[in-house]
């Protein structure tokens, strides 16, 4: 498309004078035919009756009543299961055991044409408000916003959340596990919180501010707050939030029986890293020594004959840039196989514990009344661990490619608490059995068909039903809407709303051959473009998703596709070629609903350099200082509020009152076990460490204790520039004299971590080498730390 014509678009949308072909007009009423409130909150209490000089004189006095939700609105338990595949669960004919799936699916429906937009922020906005992701300004993840209106990660006030309107509309209101909708430099302690899931309508949050989590060492939050490290030496996150899960519910059923209520459920499974209690991967031990081909042709099979893909469905084929499993060596396939066995106790371990849940809920006095919608995946599996697997995901976001043979040394220990493993790309494209691609790829439905199941015993009938009507993401909040008998609000706390985006699919809950409603939706991530309108499904890629660093692109000779998905369901043959007005027209479409919802202008750029915020020039609390000093106390300060130590010369300053020449524990301390570094005392010597991405770890240490009393323990790096990631050297001093000195051959580039930020004083998260014991409180006096940016 030239570009006047699509400046002829942009100036016809901004005068109304464009209607897309998806706008859709959704109106909401109660079972009884009365609208709820369009506008929130309700206006203020006004007492009607008369009012004289006295009481006495006056009418009798009437309370303001508490908002309650439509009579019958049902209680909501939303799961969303993260990096999944179509072909992953058994449930949709996979290798991975989900009996709760199963149970949910033999109660429910089963829906085989939902669809996500590719990534996980982008998905989960568009989940909690029912616009558009670009829409909701989540075009990446937060960790890669820049500033443009649909790519800002700052979810607008017009775009409020169902969380939000459900607690005005009588409804209790809780979020449990990932939040991935925050942006990075809001996630401090300091806030501001208008943004944290408290600020989105949620009257509870226990879980956790970013795209993944350790599941073993994890940095929690319940609300506002940082949650103190475990004790449990069997403590696992996916445990702990199910517990925390099933808690709320049922005090707030006891407490408020007659009260709905919104549950929502992340519990950032099957996300790297690939944690599992071993007892679990013992289970899956050989069931994967067929490879990721012969992986693919069983799902296949599995999948026809549970009929969840129709009878004259294509496999397709793998892309010719992952290798074939025949192609591997012997200690390849032994690796990769363990990779696997890994994921698969991952998820199937998820299952169970959201199985738990569901069993809770299956014993409200209200549980017939209980609408459970289960996701399994935000996007496709990850292919984020690169052609030879990964143990450690910074790795990808900083551009590192790994090797097999250094990641074949630590198979005994993976899924344990010492690596982030994550298998690879080729896995990935198995789990999205039957199609092409993987999570990344919105343009195909490896990256964006999901599994869906909804149970709702008062009301679905069609038991162990399936449902094929095109749906996606945005469908599920005025679905919702519907059924709670909710109207969308058109003002929401003083902000005129965005128009919803999606369309409810209640109406296929009655009937499986209804006419589906859904009939043109855009997709894109990094420029990889897709247009489903009526049938017919136009796409084209841009990179691999397991292309970390990516060069030129010129969107306008990105090569397109095109297929007719009512008879070809995997998108296993193109008709680009045959079809060449029907792919313009698909085209056009396109950048009109790029234009309409905020999608321009396209950026392809990868992890490096969009990861990087300083150069993205992302808001910081850091600002302009150079220099920030610190106290001892300061715990989880994310990545995106701590100083900016990367490809720059630095130097940290701490203040230290010693009352024994043997104090011990950490002084400040940055990352984890990924990457990053920590000053710390052991046996009173000063030790100074530097993880680059679990791969090397330099370490400087003084050769005799401090002194008792008030020492000033100084770390010196002297960076040699020319260009990112680059070395330095690095001098250790205490009260002026110089105790140790060396140099870092390599650092890290764009960033320390994605989950773990800076501790002054303990540390919280992962160690960052494993010479220590967690939390290693320092048992001296820190009176402040000092960090100078040169």
């Amino acid at each position: 498309m030239s570009k006047k014509i699509i400046v002829c678009i942009l100036f016809l949308i901004s005068i109304g004078g464009f209607q897309s072909a998806s706008a859709q007009d959704q109106k909401s009423t109660t079972p009884a035919g009365k609208r709820t409130s369009n506008i929130l909150p309700r206006p203020d209490f006004q007492f009607k009756g008369h009012v004289g000089r006295t009481y006495l004189e006056s009418d009798p006095a009437q309370f303001p009543q508490p908002v309650k939700a439509p009579k019958g609105a049902p209680n909501i338990v939303l799961i969303l299961l993260d990096d999944a595949g179509f072909g992953q669960f058994s449930t949709f004919g996979g290798g991975v055991p989900s009996p709760t799936m199963d149970k949910l699916a033999a109660e429910g429906l089963r829906y085989n044409r939902f669809h996500t937009t590719a990534l996980c922020s982008p998905t989960r906005a568009s989940l909690i408000t029912g616009r558009n992701h670009h829409s909701a300004a989540f075009a990446g993840i937060t960790e890669a916003a820049t500033g443009y209106e649909g790519y800002t990660c700052i979810l607008p006030k017009s775009c409020g959340t169902i969380a939000e309107v459900l607690r005005q509309n009588g409804y209790a209101t809780a979020w449990i596990g990932k939040n991935h909708n925050t942006p990075t430099w809001e996630t401090s302690d300091v806030g501001p919180f208008d943004h944290w899931a408290n600020g989105l309508g949620f009257d509870y949050f226990y879980g956790f501010n970013g795209g993944d989590m350790n599941h073993w060492n994890p940095v929690l939050y319940e609300n506002m707050n940082l949650v103190p490290a475990s004790t449990d030496p069997n403590y696992y996150m996916t445990t702990d939030l199910a517990d925390k899960a099933i808690e709320w519910m049922q005090k707030t059923k006891s407490i408020a029986p007659d009260k709905p209520i919104f549950l929502y459920v992340a519990p950032g499974a099957t996300h790297a890293p690939h944690h599992a209690p071993q007892d679990w991967i013992a289970k899956f031990k050989g069931k994967f020594d067929m490879g990721w081909d012969r992986y693919r042709e069983e799902a296949f099979d599995r999948q026809k004959k549970l009929g969840v893909i129709p009878a004259n469905a294509k496999l397709t084929p793998r892309p010719e840039s992952l290798p074939a499993w025949a192609s591997l060596n012997a200690n390849q396939k032994r690796l990769y196989a363990h990779m696997m066995e890994v994921f698969a106790a991952y998820g199937s371990f998820c299952d169970d514990q959201m199985g738990r849940i569901v069993e809770a809920v299956k014993k409200l006095p209200d549980a017939d009344n209980t609408v459970i919608v289960y996701i399994a995946g935000d996007n496709g599996s990850s292919a984020e661990g690169g052609i030879e697997g990964s143990i450690n995901e910074m790795a990808f976001f900083n551009g590192h490619p790994e090797k097999w043979q250094d990641n074949l040394k630590a198979i005994d220990e993976l899924g344990g608490p010492k690596h982030y493993n994550h298998f690879p790309s080729a896995w990935a494209w198995a789990m999205d059995a039957p199609f092409q691609w993987t999570k990344q790829v919105a343009s195909h439905f490896g990256g964006t068909r999901n599994p869906l199941i909804i149970d709702w015993p008062a009301k679905i009938k069609d038991k162990g039903g399936l449902r094929s009507q095109f749906t996606h993401v945005i469908d599920i909040v005025p679905t919702l809407y519907e059924v709670c008998g909710v109207t969308p609000p058109r003002e929401l706390n003083g902000i005129a709303q965005k128009p919803i985006e999606g369309i409810s699919f209640a109406y296929t809950f009655d009937s499986a051959n209804a006419k589906g409603r859904h009939n043109t939706q855009y997709f894109e991530l990094g420029v990889n473009r897709g247009l489903y309108d009526n049938g017919w499904m136009a796409s084209a890629l841009s990179f691999p998703p397991w292309q970390a660093v990516r060069g030129a692109f010129d969107p306008d000779k990105q090569k397109w596709e095109l297929y007719n998905i009512d008879e070809d369901f995997t998108q296993a043959n193109d008709l680009a070629q045959k079809y060449p007005e029907k792919l313009r027209q698909m085209q056009d479409i396109w950048w009109v609903e790029a234009a309409k919802y905020n999608v321009l202008p396209l950026d392809w750029r990868g992890s490096n350099p969009r990861m990087n915020a300083e150069l993205m020039g992302r808001p910081s609390l850091i600002g302009g200082r150079k220099s920030m000093t610190y106290y001892n106390g300061t715990n989880g300060v994310p990545d995106a509020a701590a100083p900016p130590m990367l490809n720059k010369s630095w130097t940290i300053t701490a203040v230290l009152e010693l009352s024994d020449t043997r104090d011990s524990g950490i002084i400040i301390t940055h990352g984890g076990m990924q990457a990053g570094y920590g000053l710390y005392l052991r046996a009173g010597k000063a030790v100074f460490t530097y993880n680059y991405l679990g791969l090397d770890h330099i370490t400087l240490t003084s050769k005799q204790p401090l002194p008792k009393g008030k020492t000033n323990l100084v770390v010196d790096f002297v960076y040699d520039g020319g260009g990112m990631g680059k070395g330095g050297k690095i001098t250790m001093s205490a009260n002026g004299e110089k105790i140790a000195e060396g140099r870092l051959e390599r650092t890290i580039p764009v960033q320390f971590s994605i989950v773990e930020g800076m501790d002054i004083g303990k540390d919280v998260g992962s160690p960052v080498d494993w010479t220590y014991k967690m939390p290693f409180k320092f048992c001296g006096k820190i009176e402040k730390v000092t960090i100078d940016l040169k």
